[in-house]
């Protein structure tokens, strides 16, 4: 396929990014474009294509169509010119169980050709300081919890400024103490100005930690965008509160909404009265002030009326059709 332009004032920039396992499309044609300087959150249940989605862009998986481009340069052309900017961790880290947290961070520094070896001393203490490891710089990593494990993955990809950082499940088994420390990690390499590129099934992490996300399901991209924006993409729902619970259905249903059918339960302020857009229909949305200024019109005394949007956990479960991991 012909590859999409490069848009330079994006980190990552995919256009029809796919890989098939035989028949299997693990991810199916993604055009993903994450702006530079955001903490862009990839959130998907489970199985749903994130990790393989990030093989590929980091090089390490070959896509079976379209094109990638990371920090404005094409992957995997510019691969070795691109990777120094990046800082990843991918998959869980791995570490030589035997040797301290510091000496695997010194192995593996002195393993890239890109890396200064007279600050690295400096660059390993800083790093392991910062994803607040001091404490256990010496001590061997079999001793390691995984959320420590976790956190000397994070350190490895802060050895060196970083223009992005890809993190795919960078709270994964750690405790809620440690998530608020990743948490705050993240935001100020963000202030610092680094793109941070965040995969994740915990949907109250990427709500809490980010500022951008996409929705992946079953290998497809169903969103993506500011979280404003997709908070804000749900649809609304009326709640009324009425003894003229009759009436009102007559009057929502003349103003182009869907009411709840009649409730049961006798409430002492009258009946609540949920209410949608309808789906045929083709009006203008009214205003909630408007909505109410018809119901007094017709009669229907009103004691309650508030708009209610879909929460973040039921916009997106809405668009994958699974179910999200909303606590750690």
């Amino acid at each position: 396929m012909k590859a999409g332009p490069v848009v330079a004032d994006l980190a990552i920039e995919t256009h029809g990014l796919s890989k098939h396992f035989g028949q299997q499309a693990a991810v199916d044609s993604v055009d993903l474009a994450v702006p530079h300087g955001t903490v862009f959150g990839f959130l998907g249940p489970n199985g749903s294509g994130k990790t393989t989605t990030i093989r590929m862009l980091l090089g390490l998986a070959a896509a079976s169509a379209g094109t990638v481009a990371l920090l404005g340069r094409e992957m995997p052309d510019k691969l070795h010119e691109v990777l120094p900017r990046v800082g990843a961790l991918v998959e869980g880290p791995a570490f030589y169980p035997f040797l301290s947290g510091a000496a695997n961070l010194h192995r593996l520094d002195s393993a890239s050709p890109h890396t200064v070896p007279a600050t690295r001393k400096a660059r390993v203490r800083q790093a392991l300081e910062r994803v607040g490891l001091e404490h256990a710089a010496g001590k061997r990593v079999h001793a390691y919890s995984l959320g420590m494990k976790q956190r000397l993955g994070i350190a490895n990809a802060l050895l060196s400024p970083r223009d992005l950082l890809v993190l795919d499940e960078p709270t994964n088994g750690l405790d809620p103490q440690g998530t608020r420390e990743v948490r705050n990690l993240v935001r100020s390499l963000a202030q610092e100005g680094t793109t941070i590129f965040v995969s994740s099934h915990l949907l109250a992490e990427v709500d809490q930690m980010c500022t951008h996300a996409a929705v992946m399901s079953a290998g497809k991209l169903v969103a993506q965008g500011p979280l404003a924006e997709l908070r804000q993409a749900g649809t609304a729902r009326l709640r009324l509160v009425t003894p003229d619970g009759g009436m009102a259905r007559q009057v929502l249903a003349r103003l182009g909404l869907a009411p709840e059918p009649a409730s049961l339960r006798a409430q002492p302020d009258g009946e609540t009265i949920g209410a949608s857009p309808a789906t045929d229909t083709q009006q203008a949305p009214l205003l909630p002030e408007d909505v109410v200024a018809h119901l007094v019109q017709a009669g229907v005394r009103v004691r309650g009326f508030a708009v209610e949007r879909e929460s973040l956990e039921d916009r997106f479960v809405a668009l994958t059709g699974e179910g999200f991991d909303v606590a750690q």
